[in-house]
């Protein structure tokens, strides 16, 4: 289950050290980032908003986690369960 209360900093912060996302640029509130972790680059934008919605979370999360080429409960567990 996705967390109803995470904001887009938050979900930065949690990429950032799982899976060495980082900012390239930001416009406006979004922010974009970027990570070489299995070899070619991928790009994910993540609003600046505060709580993220929900549909918003999980289509970030759809995107990280075909990118990582693992489902998406592997995704959760990973960034979600400490």
């Amino acid at each position: 289950m996705l967390p109803r209360d995470m904001s887009g900093d938050e979900l930065v912060r949690l990429l950032r050290r799982r899976y060495g996302y980082r900012m390239v640029r930001q416009r406006g509130s979004h922010m974009r980032l970027v990570t070489n972790f299995k070899g070619p680059e991928h790009h994910v934008s993540v609003p600046r908003h505060n709580p993220l919605k929900v549909g918003t979370l999980h289509s970030i999360m759809a995107r990280v986690a075909a990118y990582l080429e693992i489902n998406q409960d592997e995704l959760r567990r990973q960034l979600f369960e400490h």
